[in-house]
């Protein structure tokens, strides 16, 4: 009997391995694409990229890392990432790898990554059509390795005609994608997750009132959590949390880019614009240089 119900748990076991089905490219896209362009709108990461990274890096889906630990870009955790962690080997035996709870996730850490260094800072001056820019940058900042990293991008960008998720508006509120799919979940308040926290992106005639009253809260609650007072003017697309911001932030550090400020890189990184300013000896009215390093976990020596 003993022998038994070894052999009938080592048929389920292989038929669990074989039940995990490969992930073709088109399945990929059609999977992820809205993550994508979710990220573009949020922090101007063009769709293309972010889809085309994550096909290459997780091998459409497919790879180890990808499924134990959902991570599809293959971001390892740096003395900074404070998540859950996923070992396996790579460069070298026992690696570290970052993991997050859903897919999601992992693309908002990849756009994160890539906003929050200094390396990468010249990709967001560049058009977000300009797809092959970007590919031949990430090259030069040092994201891969291999000489033929930006080629094979393009290759799968223009193979699937991923370039078309770039498509934007040019209105007078800002460059955003029109994504008829991306508005109508933004009209029943999609929620979202960063650093812990819940929030949602404001839509088309939006405002602070009406965000609050979907969610049950108080007024002067959101605009709290926000660091923002009721003279301030809603944006399209703006990123609105609907729980306290956290006192410390995901990363270590913040490199300034151009017309930042304390209030927006609180927004950016999910952390209280209080601590922000404590952290690093300064006051939410002080003004920042291109290129200035705010502390956001530890406080500045």
């Amino acid at each position: 009997m003993k022998n038994y119900y070894i052999a009938f748990i080592f048929i389920l076991f292989v038929s669990y391995g074989f039940a995990q089905k490969t992930m073709t490219p088109e399945e990929y896209i059609a999977n992820y694409k809205d993550d994508a362009i979710k990220e573009m709108y949020l922090h101007k990461v063009p769709a293309c990229i972010t889809l085309a990274q994550g096909m290459l890096e997780s091998g459409n889906g497919n790879s180890a890392l990808c499924r134990n630990a959902n991570n599809h870009f293959g971001i390892k955790c740096h003395k900074e990432w404070g998540g859950e962690t996923y070992i396996m080997d790579d460069d070298s035996a026992n690696e570290c790898f970052r993991k997050y709870d859903n897919v999601l996730d992992s693309y908002s850490d990849h756009s994160m990554f890539l906003f929050s260094r200094s390396r990468y800072a010249a990709l967001f001056e560049l058009n977000i059509n300009d797809y092959k820019g970007w590919c031949y940058g990430l090259k030069a900042a040092g994201y891969a390795t291999d000489p033929r990293y930006p080629e094979r991008l393009i290759q799968l960008i223009e193979k699937y005609n991923l370039q078309d998720l770039n498509k934007i508006e040019d209105t007078p509120k800002q460059n955003f994608p029109a994504h008829d799919k991306l508005k109508e979940e933004m009209v029943i308040r999609e929620v979202y997750r960063f650093n812990h926290i819940r929030f949602v992106i404001a839509k088309e005639n939006d405002s602070f009132y009406k965000i609050a009253h979907d969610f049950n809260i108080e007024l002067d609650e959101i605009l709290a959590y926000n660091d923002l007072s009721k003279t301030d003017k809603l944006m399209y697309g703006q990123k609105i949390y609907i729980q306290k911001k956290r006192r410390k932030a995901l990363e270590p550090y913040h490199v300034v880019q151009k017309n930042e400020t304390l209030k927006s890189i609180s927004q950016l990184h999910g952390i209280r614009l209080s601590m922000l300013c404590k952290k690093n000896k300064l006051k939410p009215e002080d003004k920042l240089k291109i290129g200035d390093v705010l502390f956001l976990r530890q406080k500045k020596k």
